[in-house]
């Protein structure tokens, strides 16, 4: 049986997944730095060609990479966690649809499937992620030049 504190940091964590989505899908990439991560978070991208580092170098890869996608949708799902106090371990799945414009003119979808493997820690400001690596599922209909 749960206790209470831990049905509060499973809430908690869950929002924290949801603010991450919802701030990356808004483009509001500054806000990962106040909301989501730890001043010291790893972050890699890479499964999918992306930056790997550390939370300055990620908001600029984020701010230039994402301008090509317009209109994004990242769902969480099956989120699996394992609480130990202050610290805790996630994997969750991302369906993740992105919108772009083709040579063409056309607008046309590009979806992955992945996985976030992401370590938090409770901090003052609550729980943050402190490293989160994307495992990478599967990619459909990416656009040309991106190596998918």
């Amino acid at each position: 049986m749960l206790s209470m504190q831990e049905i509060s940091d499973r809430f908690e964590l869950q929002d924290l997944i949801y603010r991450y989505s919802q701030i990356i899908d808004s483009k509001d990439f500054d806000a990962l730095a106040s909301d989501v991560f730890t001043p010291d978070a790893f972050i890699d991208y890479s499964a999918f060609g992306g930056s790997k580092g550390d939370l300055p170098s990620t908001i600029a890869f984020l701010k230039k990479a994402m301008k090509r996608f317009p209109n994004t949708q990242h769902m969480n799902a099956n989120i699996q966690l394992a609480i130990d106090g202050d610290h805790a371990t996630g994997r969750l799945m991302c369906y993740n649809p992105q919108e772009f414009t083709t040579p063409e003119g056309k607008i046309d979808v590009f979806v992955c499937g992945l996985w976030y493997v992401d370590e938090y820690v409770r901090t003052q400001k609550g729980w943050r992620i402190r490293k989160r690596v994307e495992e990478r599922c599967y990619v459909a209909n990416p656009p040309g030049g991106m190596g998918l």
